[in-house]
């Protein structure tokens, strides 16, 4: 029993020794404790407190025991204001420990080379992350322990680089090893989640000029928290930078499939900057929002997984990246309508590359099948009153290289020390007068030439992405879409959404768009390829061509001129009967637009030009969509290939596209790719679909022009369509993918598969890249999906397919007629679809193994159909011909008797018996 008692006395003494320790020595830095140490012996140094008695202390007990201190107290529960002090001391001293041991080799050993204490340090950071994430915050707008909260997690985060390494490279190493890693992300988000709460409270207390009763004025609290919260947010955006913590946060499902990262970006982007506001908490607010961008740029970008898909597999989640986008959108629109020349009220504090990054987002954005139409709908008044600026402003905007101000990024140097010792300080009633403190911020800038460049190009890219129509990804509602969202802004006022800029009054918008457009056309010819590639100007091109057909067509801007009210002389009943594929012909009679867009019908508009649906919902249902089955789109379907018109580059001159137009682009490679996107269609129901069979004999009368008016156009040889940011397969290669898809139907989903079959098929024909694959591989699922949910709906099934499907098989469909992903059997009723996912015909299964004239079935993955119901043409060239079985449909029915044909299996879907 006296034993016992002298143990636990013995423990209570040590306990009482460390706290006494702990609060001498958190004030002293690392070089003072430098030389203590070299004065002392065995490690034990002599410290005078002051209050003038000589303290002992063993600095390695001190070093071995402090982690482990730090986390017991912080599981005892009690978390109010004393103890979130003692943690800041505690803090403190580890990090000047740990500079310590830069300094001195013996105690390097002791504290750093200690695998245990490497470990303890490790969860003490996690641990501590946990807690401050699962804050209950006060509803005091400025509290002590806020501040307190806020500098406890940027001390956290940024003690990792004082034990682990001040490269990023090895502290994602240590992360990643840890079996916890997924705790720490979440925590250190919801971390800093907490800490923009805590701003936004105290932003809307300062601007309301809310009493603060402190020693500490409203707005130096608020700075500091500014400081904090962007000392914080700069760490987890230097780890979203490396590569291997990227793809590992991706597979993160609570912060990015559930959204908690666009929870935390939409909060950040919500930080109201008042124009009463001092500069520098203007600038650090507008700097947070600069990193938050960075950061979903970061993720948007990753090739292994898709970040967009991810947020988009869920309603609530997609919801919330379309708010979030609209937070970005938003931001543009203020950024835009300011003049260039009065970026920054005042120079001295960096705001971040906030424009140039919301641009680069919105970029993704404009590529994305799930967010295209959505950035139609909430964006393209703005784009619309660019192109409408008086032809001086639109020039020193948009076609300039020396803008006469531009953004400056800067990163903080954040400084553990100081950062306690301030708040310790100053939150202290003894004191009364507090300073401030100011961390160094080391600026990042661009070149004025090289910024104004990026930012055009950027410009020229939502043009480009938005007018971009991809016929196996996109759906058939957002054809044409971007450029009559045009046509019916160009009726508007516009000139409330750039209130820093003067509008035209005494000019029609139709000249005044053509001639700003004709202007940055020339100016992003000049641009390539430094800044942009010849498809996005090429699309910029077609646009054009477009638009001035649309002109033409409709009367708008003949005799036009704006006044306050403005004159509603383009109808939208003027609108609703006007073709598109009317207008197609005539670009293409002039050179100013691809042939191959004028392959097919195109739905009209309804009266009023379309409902446009601005719901956050994917639930919106599609009208019936014609069916189009174009021998042109078919001709070279197994090769891969879909050849068109070549015409010489001659540019665009000032003529509309109808009459003096022919000196028009006549370069209009067929652009109509999937870009970067990497993601199921997702379009809008935002066009409704009109039968525009009143306009067929206007059509063929256009038609008929078109081919008097260029004769030699039918002579021209013929070449490969140009894609975007897309390698094409040949024949071996998708022969061999779709093989190797039936034993893994997920490989998108993972890196190294990617890779390996990228160089495997690259070995076979062109170069193909693995992000090119997962491109691929995300379309093809796409296709899949939409045909299936196509067929059934022509089947008359009440349960449509899902539209995102996560994997090869869909599930179960119980009701008959509907089609069926897997194997099929020999007898089985099947529905055959294009490369394009539309529905060829249907038929029964004759063969599904062995050889077929000479053919393997297994090696070719193929199954032999017999032909009941063709919906494509029959002189539609078979994907296997050969001289036995035939090269057409057509040919097959004569030389076998029956319309017997040799199809790919990955595109033969079995129906469920009647």
């Amino acid at each position: 029993m006296r034993i016992a008692k002298e143990e636990s006395s013995s423990s209570a003494a040590q306990a009482i020794s460390l706290i006494s320790a702990l609060k001498e020595l958190q004030g002293v830095t690392a070089l003072d404790l430098n030389k203590l140490l070299r004065d002392s012996e065995n490690f034990t140094i002599h410290y005078l407190t002051e209050k003038g008695s000589l303290l002992k202390i063993d600095m390695e007990k001190l070093a071995g025991s402090l982690p482990l201190h730090l986390t017991t107290l912080l599981m005892s529960g009690v978390r109010d204001e004393a103890l979130f002090r003692y943690l800041l001391r505690g803090i403190r001293l580890l990090h000047s420990l740990c500079e310590l041991a830069s300094r001195n080799s013996k105690f390097e050993q002791i504290l750093l080379d200690d695998v245990k204490m490497m470990e303890q340090l490790t969860d003490l950071v996690f641990y501590m992350l946990i807690v401050l994430g699962g804050y209950r915050q006060e509803y005091r707008a400025f509290s002590y322990m806020h501040l307190m909260h806020s500098t406890l997690v940027a001390c956290n985060l940024h003690l990792l680089t004082a034990f682990v390494s001040t490269q990023w490279q090895d502290i994602v190493h240590v992360l990643l090893a840890h079996p916890k890693v997924d705790i720490f992300m979440d925590a250190a988000f919801g971390s800093v989640r907490m800490i923009v709460s805590f701003l936004e409270n105290a932003l809307v207390a300062y601007h309301e000029d809310i009493s603060v009763e402190s020693n500490l004025t409203a707005e130096q609290m608020v700075y500091y928290l500014c400081q904090q919260c962007e000392a914080s947010l700069q760490f987890l955006q230097s780890l979203c930078q490396q590569k291997m913590f990227k793809e590992r946060l991706l597979k993160n499902k609570e912060l990015c499939e559930k959204g908690s990262i666009l929870f935390l970006a939409q909060s950040i982007l919500k930080l109201h900057i008042q124009p009463s506001f001092p500069s520098r908490i203007m600038a650090a607010i507008s700097r947070l929002k600069a990193k938050i961008l960075s950061i979903l740029l970061s993720l948007c970008e990753a090739e292994s997984i898709s970040y967009l898909d991810e947020v988009a597999s869920s309603v609530r989640s997609l919801d919330l990246a379309k708010s979030v986008a609209l937070e970005v959108f938003d931001l543009l629109k203020k950024a835009f309508g300011r003049d260039p020349g009065h970026l920054t009220a005042d120079r001295s504090f960096p705001m971040g590359f906030v424009q140039l990054n919301a641009m680069r987002l919105a970029d993704i954005f404009s590529d994305d099948s799930n967010f295209r139409s959505y950035m139609i709908l909430c964006f393209t008044k703005v784009l619309t009153a660019i192109i409408s600026l008086s032809h001086g402003d639109f020039l020193s905007c948009w076609c300039s290289s020396n803008l006469s101000e531009t953004e400056e990024d800067a990163s903080i140097e954040y400084d553990i020390f100081a950062a306690v010792g301030w708040i310790l300080d100053n939150t202290s009633p003894d004191v009364r007068n507090a300073t401030n403190l100011e961390f160094n911020l080391i600026p990042n800038s661009m070149p004025k030439a090289s910024y104004a460049h990026h930012r055009t190009s950027l410009f020229v890219k939502f043009f480009a992405n938005l007018h971009c129509f991809v016929p196996n990804i996109c759906e058939e509602q957002e054809r044409n879409l971007f450029v009559l969202k045009v046509m019916e802004c160009l009726q508007m006022d516009l000139s409330n959404l750039l209130p820093g800029f003067s509008f035209a009054s005494d000019a029609p918008k139709a000249a005044i768009a053509s001639k700003n457009l004709r202007s940055l056309l020339s100016h992003a010819e000049s641009l390539i390829p430094n800044f942009l590639n010849v498809e996005d100007v090429q699309l910029l091109r077609v646009f054009f061509g477009e638009l001035q057909s649309l002109f033409t067509s409709t009367g708008f801007g003949e005799n036009q001129v704006q006044d306050s009210k403005f004159d509603e002389s383009l109808s939208w009943d003027k609108l609703s009967k006007f073709n598109m594929n009317e207008h197609y012909q005539e670009a293409q009679s002039a050179g100013g637009c691809p042939p191959s867009l004028t392959g097919k019908e195109h739905a009209s508009l309804n009266k009023k030009g379309g409902n446009f649906k601005e719901g956050m919902s994917e639930n919106s249902a599609f009208p019936d969509m014609d069916q189009h089955n174009t021998r042109a789109e078919e001709t070279n379907q197994g090769k891969g290939l879909n050849k068109q018109n070549q015409v010489d580059d001659k540019g665009i001159p000032g003529k509309t596209a109808s009459g003096g137009a022919r000196e028009m682009d006549k370069d209009a490679q067929n652009v109509e790719t999937s870009g970067s996107d990497s993601s199921s269609a997702k379009g809008k129901n935002v066009v409704d679909n009109m039968d525009n069979g009143e306009l067929s004999k206007s059509n063929e009368r256009l038609k008929r022009t078109a081919v008097e008016e260029n004769p030699e156009d039918e002579k021209i040889e013929l070449s490969q369509r140009r894609k975007r940011k897309r390698t094409i397969m040949n024949d071996k290669q998708v022969m061999l993918i779709e093989r190797a898809l039936k034993d893994e139907p997920d490989m998108q989903r993972n890196a190294a598969s990617l890779q390996s079959w990228a160089d495997k098929l690259s070995g076979h024909g062109s170069e193909v890249t693995s992000s090119q694959l997962k491109n691929w591989l995300n379309n093809r699922k796409a296709r899949l999906a939409r045909t299936a949910r196509d067929v059934k709906a022509a089947a008359g099934d009440d349960n449509p397919v899902p539209e995102k499907q996560r994997g090869p098989v869909p599930g179960s469909y119980d009701s008959p007629g509907s089609p069926e992903f897997g194997h099929c059997n020999a007898g089985q009723n099947v529905v055959l679809v294009g490369v394009r996912g539309d529905e060829i015909g249907r038929g029964k299964v004759f063969q599904v193994h062995g050889k077929w004239y000479g053919k393997s079935l297994e090696e070719l993955s193929a199954h032999v159909v017999d032909i009941s119901e063709l919906k494509a043409d029959k002189g539609m060239r078979l994907p296997y011909p050969s001289e036995a079985t035939g090269n057409t449909f057509a040919e097959a029915e004569t030389k076998l008797g029956v319309m017997r044909v040799l199809w790919g299996s990955n595109r033969v879907f079995a129906l469920r018996p009647e």
